[in-house]
């Protein structure tokens, strides 16, 4: 391989090659899906409900695996990894849960804090960093109240708190402003363009165009499990561009 390459491979933070994902039934949630995203890139992923974003998502951060195709995580394939090697992949990824997966019995802080817990980082300063986080999302009066006594809007921006309090690499959010008002979308938009500000790769997955329409990103198009449009690349869909 030349250094041309090596360095252009260096330069991605994921990278898919023909991946699928084929469940019981022949029901193929993914297929022959091939991408790039550059380091320090903020990416869209949209498509109807059941197009594979939510599936894409999973497979990028391990919950589950491709049945065919290649996946690269800051160069590691995480085909390959064994299930003890998994949680250190996941040091370097933040996400933003699409049902949130707060634990209900604990504070807001408790829950911020269990991301560096798993990090191992301990004492002052996973104290220092869930202040500083909570007060980035405004949550700072919310640290000791518990998920089921929070809004829809301050449960989303405490996962998104959990997602970034251990400066990860990657953050991959899913639907992160589902059932939101305008308002609070684009305070959760701003924070995800903050992190992006700051040199976090991110890749938010959305069906709703005024997302898209008002960020103008870079968008990765699926439909029935195949990726046919990359704006990057073209206005054109895929296979016309890979013919």
């Amino acid at each position: 391989m030349s250094g041309s390459n090596l360095l252009e491979m260096a330069m991605r933070m994921i990278q898919l090659f023909h991946v699928s994902r084929v469940f019981p039934g022949d029901y193929a949630a993914l297929s022959d899906v091939s991408l790039a995203v550059s380091r320090g890139e903020f990416v869209f992923l949209t498509g109807p409900s059941g197009a594979g974003k939510t599936t894409l998502l999973r497979l990028m951060f391990c919950a589950d695996r491709p049945t065919r195709g290649q996946i690269l995580i800051d160069g590691c394939n995480v085909s390959n990894l064994t299930r003890s090697s998994i949680p250190c992949l996941r040091r370097k990824i933040g996400v933003v849960f699409q049902d949130f997966k707060l634990l209900p019995r604990a504070t807001v802080a408790e829950n911020v804090a269990l991301a560096l817990q798993v990090a191992g980082i301990h004492g002052y300063e996973r104290e220092r960093r869930v202040r500083r986080m909570l007060a980035q999302v405004g949550l700072e009066h919310r640290a000791a109240a518990l998920p089921p006594q929070l809004s829809g809007g301050e449960q989303q921006r405490a996962v998104v708190a959990r997602a970034l309090v251990h400066d990860p690499l990657l953050l991959l959010a899913d639907e992160p402003t589902g059932n939101l008002d305008p308002a609070m979308t684009i305070q959760i938009m701003d924070l995800l363009c903050a992190a992006n500000a700051r040199g976090v790769t991110v890749l938010v997955a959305t069906h709703d165009p005024v997302l898209l329409a008002r960020y103008r990103k870079r968008v990765f198009h699926l439909e029935r499990g195949h990726l046919v449009k990359d704006s990057e690349t073209s206005s054109l869909p895929l296979q016309a561009v890979q013919a």
